[in-house]
């Protein structure tokens, strides 16, 4: 009897909603005053677990504030902000002093066109400062979120770190959640030890906003320029 011939597999057309999803997402900077049920957040995280990591090491963990516990962390943090904003250093370098081109570049575009919507020109400092402030308000969302990694592991746990908290930001969309991934908490590595209990061998990664996005905030209506494919990607058939 001859061999079963094999099939080619062919492409499945793509999910919308999955794609959707992807495209839709954006970090929200100012929230509306409702509340997100905490199971729901157990949801998400409980869906984003199942990122890839590195031999599934699995580095993330996370502390999710509510209620009279937010209250708290935000009040610390725009203290030491107000008191110590000009010696404040993250647990990481988040870029490298200077910044070269084309990233500064994006970067600065960004940063222009945020503080644009925000109506803060680049050269109105306390301006700048004001709304700093506000991330050390998990921009008024209901739910922060800090996330840590022992410090002990490697550069590469970070890449498993970045597909976690891709997983969480899609799993909050998805239920009609948004939020805005915030680097700029590891500064208050110091706050959130004396606050939460995080032990000195965790590294404090970054926090999160998450709740109902207000959509009438021009800077929560931003089109932000994403490259083409052929700027970022190169295929090499021979």
């Amino acid at each position: 009897m001859p061999a079963p011939l094999l099939m080619e597999p062919t492409p499945m057309n793509a999910d919308p909603f999955v794609d959707d999803l992807i495209r839709e997402r954006r970090s929200k900077r100012g929230f509306l005053d409702r509340n997100v049920p905490l199971d729901t957040v157990k949801d998400i995280l409980s869906v984003a677990k199942y990122a890839p990591s590195s031999s599934n090491t699995q580095p993330w963990r996370c502390y999710v504030v509510t209620g009279e516990a937010r209250e708290r962390v935000t009040r610390a943090a725009v203290a030491e902000f107000r008191a110590n904003h000009a010696t404040l250093a993250p647990e990481y370098p988040f870029f490298p002093q200077p910044l070269h081109d084309p990233y500064s570049s994006r970067f600065n575009t960004f940063r222009g066109q945020l503080g644009d919507a925000q109506g803060v020109h680049r050269s109105d400092k306390a301006g700048r400062m004001r709304d700093v402030e506000r991330q050390f308000l998990f921009f008024d969302a209901p739910v922060g979120l800090i996330f840590t990694m022992d410090r002990k592991l490697e550069w590469a746990s970070f890449l498993c770190y970045g597909c976690f908290l891709q997983n969480v930001m899609l799993a909050a969309k998805a239920r009609g959640l948004d939020t805005c991934p915030q680097q700029i908490w590891s500064l208050q590595h110091h706050v959130l030890r004396a606050e939460l209990g995080i032990p000195a061998e965790e590294m404090v990664i970054a926090g999160m906003s998450m709740g109902w996005a207000d959509n009438s905030l021009p800077e929560n209506r931003m089109t932000l320029h994403k490259l083409d494919l052929d700027h970022f990607a190169s295929f090499i058939h021979q």
